[in-house]
């Protein structure tokens, strides 16, 4: 399986156009880049950012999504060509998420993924700490987690279940503050977890990671031959890449690792946050590029996938799991195992 490259367009007021076999960008009637088509899986723009019609129907002729999202990162419309992949595949996946006990099972163990790897977060953090009392905050927030983890199996509802994960996220990222540098934690607080818009620093920068996150997923749930709307955690709703988001639960951990890397690293500081009228927060184009060569270089980084005992590249790892869930759906195994954080 090969990682497509993606050109991620960030700059406001760029024109994107189609020369040739080539995509030119261009910043005031300038040509900053080109880049030949056939080395490109995807094309992702922030913001304000132009894109000729004819660019538009190659990339869907030669099957390069075009993935368009706001300022804060946020999805907003991806454009590709004709529907791709295994329709008898996705005709089981329409079967099986109207299956209670196959959704919930599901759905249940994405959750667990998401809040085990969460966890090991946190206890790494407690290990690497040179403060006792921040130490001892990290391992309680641990174990309220591990409580969280053992209340998973007997749980049967997926409104349950969506309880015992908000419950979780809430105990997490109160201990998320402590995973800061000491001289940075005034500067990059959250207060939870604020979305539509991000209300402060660490919001932001977590809201941009996960929409690359995000896109990736959707990416390796379409890769798959897997309907990305048709998901067993979230709810159905029109737009909404449900699968997509199922899927990224167990690598949020990911995104915040990186964030906390960016931060305790000084590679982003206050001075690369902009902020809205009503309150809203998000980064500044610069700190954007910073960003994104993080995540690239953090995609290539190596990973042993517990279930394949392989070294893995970051980026293949949801890939790898949407290739997971698909045999399950089909019934070649019995259960979903999320990625599990050694």
């Amino acid at each position: 399986m090969q990682l497509l490259n993606t050109l991620f367009v960030t700059t406001p007021d760029s024109y994107v156009h189609l020369e040739n076999d080539t995509v030119r960008l261009e910043i005031e009637q300038e040509t900053r880049l080109r880049v030949p088509l056939h080395h490109l899986g995807a094309v992702v723009c922030f913001g304000n950012i132009r894109i000729s019609l004819p660019l538009m129907h190659r990339l869907a002729d030669d099957g390069i999504a075009l993935v368009l999202l706001d300022d804060h990162g946020r999805f907003k419309a991806r454009l590709e060509g004709a529907v791709s992949g295994n329709v008898l595949l996705r005709r089981a996946q329409h079967q099986r998420s109207m299956d209670q006990a196959f959704t919930v099972e599901v759905a249940r163990n994405c959750i667990a993924g998401k809040i085990r790897n969460c966890r090991q977060v946190l206890l790494r953090g407690a290990r690497e700490s040179k403060s006792d009392e921040d130490s001892s905050a990290l391992s309680r927030a641990a174990n309220d987690l591990a409580a969280a983890l053992r209340t998973l199996p007997g749980t049967t509802s997926l409104d349950a279940l969506r309880g015992i994960e908000g419950e979780a996220a809430r105990q997490y990222f109160s201990g998320l503050n402590l995973l800061v540098r000491p001289d940075a934690r005034c500067i990059f607080r959250m207060d939870g977890r604020t979305r539509r818009p991000p209300r402060d620093r660490m919001n932001a920068l977590l809201s941009f990671i996960y929409a690359l996150l995000m896109n990736d997923c959707r990416s390796a749930v379409e890769a798959t031959g897997l309907d990305p709307q048709v998901g067993f955690l979230h709810v159905l709703r029109p737009g909404r890449a449900a699968l997509a988001l199922d899927l990224m639960e167990e690598f949020r951990f990911l995104a915040d690792r990186l964030a906390l890397t960016l931060i305790n690293r000084q590679q982003v500081a206050e001075k690369d946050f902009i902020a809205r009228e009503g309150g809203a927060v998000l980064l500044s184009g610069d700190a954007r590029k910073t960003v994104l060569v993080a995540y690239q270089e953090r995609k290539q980084e190596t990973l042993t996938h517990p279930l394949l005992t392989d070294a893995v590249t970051v980026g293949l790892l949801p890939h790898i799991q949407a290739r997971l869930l698909a045999r399950t759906i089909r019934g070649d195994i019995d259960t979903y195992i999320p990625f599990f954080l050694k």
